[in-house]
C-alpha cells in the first residue's frame, strides 16, 4: 500500500466534494484521513488516498486534469504511513479568548520550545452569544513526549494562559 497526500484549493461551491471524492474512488483510491473547511468564499481540502502504485499513478493523472477543467488548484505529494507513536502522550488543548493578534502563534512557540509536537489544530472566530464580543477558539492535539513532568509542564502552560487572558484546557485524550 503506498500513500499520496492531496491538497485542493478552489472557490467554494456545492458539489466539489462529491467531485472530488468520485474521482479518488473512480481511481480506486481510499480516502484514509481528510480534513475539509471553508474559508472565506474558497474551500479547502487536505486528503490522505492510499492505493497500489498503479492506482497513485492514474489519480495524479487525473488530479492534474481535474485542476487544469475545475481552476482548483491541486498539490499532490508521496508519503509513507505514520508508525505509531509510542514515546509520546497525546493531549487535547482548548483555548477560548477575547480575539487577538498572536494566539497561535504565542501557543506554537510554547510547545515547540519543550519539543511537543503539533498534531492538529483548528481555530474559528466567532461572536460571543450574549454580547457580541469577537471571540477566538482554538483546539489542538499536542504529542507530549512521555519524559516531560506533566504537571510542571501543565502549571507552565497555565501560567502562559494568564499572562495572555487566555481561558484554557490541558487534558488526555481519551483513546
Amino acid at each position: 500500500m503506498q500513500f499520496i497526500v492531496i491538497s485542493a484549493l478552489g472557490g467554494d461551491r456545492t458539489g466539489l466534494v462529491y467531485d472530488l471524492t468520485r474521482l479518488v474512488l473512480d481511481c480506486s483510491g481510499n480516502i484514509v484521513d481528510s480534513r475539509m473547511s471553508s474559508f472565506g468564499n474558497e474551500f479547502a481540502m487536505l486528503l490522505l488516498v492510499s492505493g497500489n502504485w498503479h492506482t497513485l499513478a492514474k489519480l495524479e493523472t487525473e488530479l492534474k486534469r481535474f485542476s487544469d477543467a475545475t481552476g482548483i488548484t491541486v498539490l499532490v505529494r508521496r508519503t509513507e504511513q505514520r508508525p505509531p507513536r509510542t514515546d509520546v502522550l497525546t493531549y487535547s488543548v482548548d483555548v477560548v479568548c477575547l480575539d487577538q493578534p498572536g494566539v497561535v502563534h504565542s501557543l506554537a512557540g510554547f510547545f515547540s520550545s519543550r519539543g511537543i509536537d503539533i498534531a492538529e489544530l483548528n481555530t474559528r472566530s466567532y461572536a460571543a452569544a450574549h454580547t457580541g464580543a469577537p471571540m477566538f477558539a482554538v483546539q489542538m492535539t499536542v504529542h507530549i513526549p512521555s519524559k516531560v513532568h506533566i504537571a510542571a509542564l501543565r502549571e507552565e502552560f497555565m501560567d502562559l494562559c494568564d499572562q495572555l487572558n487566555l481561558d484554557a484546557i490541558l487534558e488526555p485524550v481519551k483513546s
